[in-house]
């Protein structure tokens, strides 16, 4: 079965950008390993870290008769969704395993969520 692991945190309290080279390998090296193990155990089948907010559009025609496109986030949150990863786990449990090792959990919060399947 295949589930969505949603990373969210809140851009305002994300640290500054790495200085270094060596300042950013450190910050993605639990990244890169939580990915790796993914990798390695056969359930990644894919994920990405998302562009901030501010370069977001939405979109919606919801009581119009064309479709409106407006600049930035459809809503005001506390957290934004800023990445993903695709797993195919054998079960929730297996899939909420996996979550728990995500490096979000020590400073943001990780969605589970399982994929509708239209086979």
């Amino acid at each position: 079965m295949h589930y969505l692991l949603l990373i969210y945190s809140n851009e305002a309290d994300a640290p500054p950008p790495p200085a270094t080279p060596a300042e950013a390998e450190a910050y993605m090296a639990p990244w890169m390993e939580y990915t790796e193990n993914l990798k390695t155990a056969g359930v990644y089948l894919g994920g990405d870290a998302l562009q901030p907010t501010a370069t977001a559009t939405t979109i919606t025609a919801v009581g119009k008769t064309e479709p409106v496109f407006t600049d930035g986030p459809f809503a005001e949150t506390r957290e934004q969704l800023g990445g993903y990863y695709l797993l195919d786990c054998k079960d929730l449990d297996e899939a909420l395993a996996w979550g728990a090792k995500c490096p979000i959990v020590n400073y943001g919060k990780l969605e589970v969520r399982p994929v509708m399947s239209f086979d």
